[in-house]
Formats: C-alpha cells, structure tokens, sequence
C-alpha cells in the first residue's frame, strides 16, 4: 500500500504524524505547567500532595510522547534532528536535565528516608515545569524565525554560533512564543486541576490563578501569531528547489491552505471558549474544549510551517542550507516501513484514551490520600 505511494506523498504523511505528536505533547504539557503551582496553589503539605498526586497519575503520558516525538522527527527528518539536535546543544541539555529531574522527583518525592525533603523535589518540578515548556516553545519558534547554521554538500551540518543555542533567547518572537506555551501550559494546568480534584478550599485559588495565566498566554499568543501574518518567510521555488524570502509567506499559507487556516480558527475558538467558560462558569470543565483547541491549533501551525513549499527549519546564516520536507527526510524506503509502523498509532491512542478514562474516573481528594489503596507520589 505505503511503497506506491511517490516520496513526497511519505514526506507529507510523514510530517503530519510529527505535527500531530508535537500538539499532542503541547497539550498533555499541561502535567509542566500544573507543576510551576505547586507551591502557590498549595498552602499546606496536604493540598501539594493533593495536586502533585493529580498530576503524577498523568506525568509519564508526557514524558512519552516527547520521546515518541523525538523518536518520530529522527526516524523520518534526520537531517533536522542531527541539525538541531547537535547544533542547539545547550538548549537541549536543558531541555533534558529537566525532563530528567521530573521523573526522579515523582518517584523520591514521598519515599522513606528522603535525606533531601519533599521541598526539594517541588522545587525541582517547578524547575521541569517552567524551563521545559518555555525552551520547547523557544525551539518551535526557530520554525518560522530560522537558526544559525549552514549544511555542505556532504548533509554535514555546523552550527555557525559558539553559544550553541543559547543565541536563541536574543530573539523576541522566538521568547514570545516561549512565554505563550509557558502560560499555556500553566492554564491547562488549573483547567485540569479544576476538572480532577476534589477540595473546595483550592477552587477559589484556582479561578483566581486562572485569570492570571490565562491573560499573559493570550498576550504572548496573540504578540506571534500578529507577527508571523505580517513577517517574511523561507519559500521554496517547486522547479529549482532554491529557498527565497517571500513576504507575508506564513499568511499566504493559511490563505492558499483553507482546510489548515479553517482548523486554526477552530482551535483557536476553542482554547477561548474553555478558558472563558471555566471563568464565567466556576462549575464548567473548560479542559474539555481547550484541550482540542490546543491540538488543533499546533497542528495547524506545525503545517503552515512545513506545507505549501515552505522551509520548516530555515536557516538564518544560509538561507540555502534550510531544511524542507523533501531535502530532510529519510530515503522512500525508509518512509515505507515506517509508515506501516504508524498504522499501530490508532490503537495506540485507543489505550491512552482507555487510561485516562479509567485513571479520571473520580476525582481525587484527600481521603483518597489517607486510604492507602493508592500510589502516593
């Protein structure tokens, strides 16, 4: 079936299987961005319990998906994963200390003999929740603001910046949309907060806390979407393969593209219909309306930023070395096989969805806690 497919007919399924990997993990980052508030939501050792008892049914589900997607965008684009990975060092060492630190903080946090504390382990999720999500986004944004690095003629790439992606964080637009999927992540986070626990005492802080993170994510939203409608972008001539300036590209795209702009709008409508219900409406769930807001905008982006002969991975010091679809991908072969692989994908979905069904089945509250029929983190 796969292997009659044309090369470029597997290079476009394949990165709409990584688009629709990285929305899920921006929304499943709302276990980071639950995790900053901690230590403000919760005033006592039992309420912190209580929330990071919430998140910690759910943790491993991001950590999942980050390896998948990491695994998915090496196995089918290896040029960008060699590229970015090995150029932007810095970035993703720390991008992986704090993925690190999470899984070691949920499981040491309550056990006996803890020379460290529990504090220190909040701490350390603090730290998880507001790098890994900010720097993630930071990451996304050099989709549509381009790298410093330059490929030969061998695909040998050399990052052309001795902070090794550090230079990042001197961008505006790529710190807007970092701060974006920061505050993002902190509102899904009290929406799933809102949705999962049982305490009255935390509600109020919780409706509180939500207008405070869900202003600035509009903000720092709006701030991109309004410049990348309005910037150049890394177009690709279809007969030459040569990469060129093109202005207003990323809105040409949406416009040329009405299926992708039709679901942005939709998400969009989405993510501020859940958060404006949540608030207007104290006993609503908005999760369940940003969430696939959330899902559908990212999609959305991760296609404007790779459809309709554009660059996905642009170069700022070589605008001739940007990385496409077609000249960053694996061979057809490759594609083939793993496109066979990806048919597991639905049942996959299947299991998760099973999961958080039966784990949200009801919410937690503090007797649970006390039981003891439960894994306390």
């Amino acid at each position: 079936m796969f292997e009659t497919l044309s090369h470029l007919a597997l290079q476009q399924y394949w990165w709409m299987i990584v688009s629709i990997l990285g929305a899920a993990l921006v929304f499943l980052m709302f276990v980071q961005g639950g995790q900053t508030l901690f230590l403000s939501l919760g005033k006592t050792e039992v309420e912190r319990t209580l929330l990071i008892n919430t998140l910690g049914r759910k943790w491993e589900f991001t950590f999942t998906t980050l390896v998948v997607f990491g695994g998915a965008m090496f196995a089918s684009f290896p040029l960008f994963y060699s590229t970015s990975f090995g150029g932007a060092y810095w970035v993703w060492m720390m991008i992986l200390f704090a993925f690190i630190i999470q899984a070691v903080s949920y499981e040491f946090r309550s056990r006996p003999g803890n020379f460290l504390g529990a504090r220190t382990y909040e701490v350390f999720l603090f730290i998880n929740g507001a790098v890994g999500t900010f720097l993630l986004g930071v990451v996304v944004a050099t989709f549509f603001t381009g790298s410093p690095f330059s490929i030969n003629e061998y695909n040998q790439s050399r990052w052309e910046a001795s902070s090794r992606g550090l230079e990042l964080l001197l961008n505006p637009h790529n710190l807007s949309l970092g701060l974006a999927v920061l505050f993002l992540a902190r509102t899904l986070g009290l929406l799933y907060f809102k949705n999962s626990v049982d305490e009255p005492a935390l509600e109020q802080r919780i409706t509180k806390s939500l207008w405070q993170n869900a202003i600035p994510f509009v903000v720092f939203f709006l701030t991109f979407v309004i410049w990348l409608m309005f910037s150049e972008g890394y177009a690709i001539n279809p007969e030459t393969g040569e990469i060129f300036m093109q202005a207003n590209k990323y809105f040409l795209n949406f416009i040329e593209m009405p299926v992708v702009l039709i679901l942005f709008l939709i998400g969009v409508v989405l993510v501020l219909y859940g958060i404006g219900l949540s608030l207007l409406t104290p006993t609503s769930n908005g999760i369940w309306f940003t969430g696939p807001g959330v899902i559908l905008t990212v999609f959305a982006l991760f296609l404007v930023a790779g459809f309709n002969n554009t660059a996905f991975y642009p170069s700022s010091y070589d605008i001739q070395s940007s990385i496409t679809i077609m000249n960053g991908s694996s061979s057809h072969f490759t594609l083939t096989a793993m496109s066979y692989v990806s048919l597991m994908v639905p049942f996959v979905i299947a299991y998760i969805w099973y999961a958080w069904r039966a784990i949200n089945k009801q919410k937690i509250s503090k007797e649970e806690l006390t039981s003891g029929d439960s894994h306390i983190y």
